[in-house]
């Protein structure tokens, strides 16, 4: 397909597409002439056949295909409602899929939504891995925090230590040592194989060992240890309460590895945008 045809059919899905409350859609009348057909019940066909697809992919089918009316001229001055089905760029892309892909228009739309699909899905991957990595800084920090008050009121360094080991007990009913064997991980900290759930959950817990050791002055071991326990005990209640039990969640894959990667793709997105404001300048 020539470089001018895909440039020109970019440009005519884009054009069409419009956004209301954050929400992107194209009208399926306005599709169906884009794709080349030129009658609306071969269309409707072909959006039946999507919408099939859209449930077989365990879609909700009134996500993505939603009934609406338009007013469209007759002619005098006159107009007529005639019916039309808002389409998200999902709907879109299986339209597409389901239409006749010998017509030049539906051949190129099959690759173009597809690709648009799978760029959303990476963008979608890349916030969830950030989140996770914002998590483990938080949590790093947090833990940093109650090192500090655990030493400043018990006076000893490695009650830290023993301190968040009764924690991790507490939230996943085995030891640091149990789940790092279930994880198989080696020399790294349990704290980077860990979920998002569960470092945010283990971040809450021990927020509240931080403000209530604080709070009542406690200033033994004992005292910040059952403390912390029974923060990891009731966050650990209300997530198996929620059908989600900690020692069974798999493990991610290394934080520091993803925030390696992160960095990496954000230095490649700077470099090219540095690359093409100075071929803009000349």
């Amino acid at each position: 397909m020539e470089k001018q045809i895909i440039q020109s059919l970019t440009e005519s899905f884009e054009s069409f597409a419009h956004k209301t409350e954050d929400i992107e859609f194209w009208l399926a009348r306005d599709l169906q002439h884009l794709l080349g057909y030129s009658e609306w019940r071969n269309f409707q066909k072909v959006i039946s056949k999507a919408k099939t697809a859209c449930e077989l992919s365990k879609q909700n089918i009134r996500d993505h295909f939603v009934d609406a009316n338009k007013m469209v001229d007759i002619g005098s001055g006159a107009q007529k409602e005639i019916d039309d089905i808002m389409l998200t760029r999902y709907a879109c892309y299986l339209t597409a899929q389901n239409g006749d892909s010998k017509k030049e228009k539906i051949a190129f739309a099959q690759t173009y939504f597809a690709v648009q699909t799978r760029k959303a899905e990476i963008i979608e991957e890349k916030l969830l891995q950030y989140e996770r990595v914002q998590a483990r800084h938080k949590l790093a920090e947090t833990e940093k925090e109650l090192s500090a008050v655990i030493f400043e009121q018990t006076g000893a360094n490695q009650n830290f230590a023993l301190i968040r080991g009764k924690g991790d007990k507490a939230l996943f009913n085995r030891t640091t040592r149990q789940m790092k064997e279930k994880w198989n991980i080696k020399n790294k900290p349990l704290a980077d194989h860990m979920p998002t759930i569960l470092l945010k959950a283990k971040d809450f817990a021990t927020e509240i060992t931080i403000f209530n050791a604080k709070d009542k002055r406690m200033n033994t071991e004992m005292a910040i240890s059952n403390e912390h326990i029974t923060n990891n005990k009731t966050v650990r209640e209300t997530l198996v309460s929620r059908g989600i039990v900690p020692e069974n969640l798999p493990q991610e894959e290394d934080v520091k590895k993803i925030e390696r990667k992160l960095n990496t793709d954000k230095n490649k997105i700077l470099k090219n945008n540095d690359n093409f404001k100075s071929d803009k300048g000349a």
